[in-house]
Order: structure tokens, then sequence, then C-alpha cells
């Protein structure tokens, strides 16, 4: 593996690979001024990608759809994205990982009547430290979940399934639930009242013996999600994917979120009040469990000791 005698990161920017200090894109480019950019963040286990593949592809059937032509393709993507990786090895110490981080924009805007105008496309890729301590202490203790006023953007003005870095109705939604407690993670609603997802995650309960998430109309189909429903599965635990209310987040037994750094993250309360009995349930503990298997990687140790080296 190649080493950087600065120990700065390499970026791949639109063609090249080039060191972090000098990865800069023009203040009139389409990511800046419209937030017009697909993106994708995978993390590694024990410095191996996990499932790049899967978000690959979900990145370029975005492309597809928002008319953005990347000048490569996926395999191509693949593979440059293999050797960011490799570039930045130096930058992970033994017990650490990463996230793989996609910006795939429509490049420099052209004044005129139509942001298709835009010249070839801008694409960052880059790695960033995988920071697990902000999340350590939820594995043990769980997180609060909070309902946020803010609902998602409803499918039928953008699909969640289109990942994209337009992300303010998320933040403002994140904003809104840091209101009730600063530590909150947020719980968003769509405009019918059902559950959606979390600024970054899916969500899934745990009620009468059955794993339920709500179904990918109005929240994005996440990696992370679909590793829960495979390992569930795997184990013999009945899942569903069904319209989620409030009141069965109030009363189920466990509640988690899933997303791409900390793979599994439970709440123990809702709204101010107790998940079950207000403790990690066994089942997020078992699935936790089977996903460090599944990967060679202590998911919970490795935040820990991160959080324990501060």
């Amino acid at each position: 593996m190649s080493a950087n005698p600065t120990n700065s990161r390499s970026v791949f920017l639109s063609g090249e690979m080039v060191p972090e200090a000098d990865a800069k894109i023009s203040i009139f480019d389409s990511a800046v001024m419209l937030g017009d950019t697909v993106t994708e963040s995978t993390r590694t286990f024990g410095h191996t990608p996990f499932r790049l593949e899967d978000h690959i592809q979900r990145l370029y059937r975005s492309l597809k759809i928002v008319r953005i032509d990347p000048g490569y393709g996926p395999r191509e993507l693949q593979e440059i994205t293999l050797r960011v990786l490799e570039e930045n090895a130096h930058c992970m110490g033994p017990g650490d990982d990463c996230w793989i981080v996609h910006n795939i924009s429509r490049g420099l805007l052209r004044h005129g009547p139509s942001p298709a105008q835009a010249q070839a496309a801008t694409i960052m890729i880059f790695t960033d430290h995988l920071d697990l301590r902000g999340w350590a202490r939820f594995y043990t203790e769980g997180c609060h979940a909070v309902a946020s006023v803010s609902r998602v953007v409803p499918a039928q003005a953008l699909d969640a399934k289109i990942k994209n870095r337009s992300r303010l109705a998320y933040t403002l939604a994140d904003t809104e639930a840091r209101l009730v407690d600063p530590q909150a993670q947020c719980v968003i609603l769509d405009v019918d009242g059902y559950v959606a997802e979390n600024k970054g995650g899916n969500i899934f309960a745990w009620i009468d013996g059955e794993l339920r998430t709500p179904t990918a109309e109005n929240c994005l189909d996440g990696v992370s999600r679909r590793t829960v429903l495979s390992l569930a599965r795997e184990l013999g635990i009945p899942v569903r994917e069904t319209r989620l209310q409030m009141y069965e987040l109030y009363t189920a037994d466990e509640v988690f979120f899933t997303s791409t750094p900390y793979c599994i993250m439970p709440a123990t309360r809702f709204q101010g009040l107790p998940v079950g009995d207000g403790n990690v349930g066994p089942l997020c503990q078992q699935l936790l469990a089977a996903w460090s298997e599944r990967v060679g990687v202590d998911i919970v140790g490795q935040a820990q000791r991160q959080l324990a080296a501060e």
C-alpha cells in the first residue's frame, strides 16, 4: 500500500487523486448552488468495505433518475474507490475503520435557463476516520427517540430512495428533536402521520414477537436496514415491512435505529417514556452480535475502545 509522508488524505476529484488540501470545487458548482448532488456513504470493517457494491449500485440508480452522467461505469467507479481506500490506508489505526464517501454533482453551472446546461459531473470520493465515540454509550444505555414536528418530504415530491445531499429537511427535523433533548435521535413521520425514518437511518420496532419496520415508500431503503432484515431471517426472527404509527413505538418491547456508522442503535426511551422495560433489549443485542460475527469486528467493543481512549 502506498504511504503518504505528510500523513494527509488523498481525495479523488473528477479524474485526479489530489491531497485533501487541494481538493476544492467551484462556488458555482451545482453542489453548492443547488444542493444538486447524489451521495453514498459506506463503512469498512477491519479495513474491508462493507457491501460496497450495494452502495455503488444504489448510487447509480440515483444518478440515472436525476440524469447525471458520471462518465464512469459502476465497475470502474468501484475500482477507483478501492484505490482511494488503499491510498489512505496509512490514516487508519489497526483497530479503527473509516467512512468511504461518494458525492457526485451535476457539475459547474452555466448561466442560462436550465441547470441541465451544467458541464461534466463533479466526482468527489474520499475516506474519513470513523469516529464512533458519540454513539458508544447508546449501545448499553440506549438513546432517546423523539419525533420531530417537521415531516419527511413526500415521495410524490422527491423519492427518499434517491440518496442526495439536499439534507435541509432532515437537518431541521433533527434540530427540532434536539430542542426536546440535546442527545435525542429524531423520528420523522410522513405527511400521513406514519413513522418514516431517522435523519440518517431507518427505524425498527419489536412488537408482539415480530420485528417491524416501515416500508420504503417514504424512507431510504438503507443498506443497514437490508442487513438487519437479512440477519433476522437467518436467525428465524419474524420480520415484516409495514406502516408504523407512533402508538406502536410507544408500546413496542424494543425500538432501534440502523445506519452505516453505528449499524444498530437501541432506543430505550420514546418521547420521554421508557421503551419496554427501559433497558437495551435482548433482540437488539442478538442482532448486534450476529452482525459482529458476520463482519469479524466487535461493533460495540470498537466504539467503546474509542471512547475509553479519549
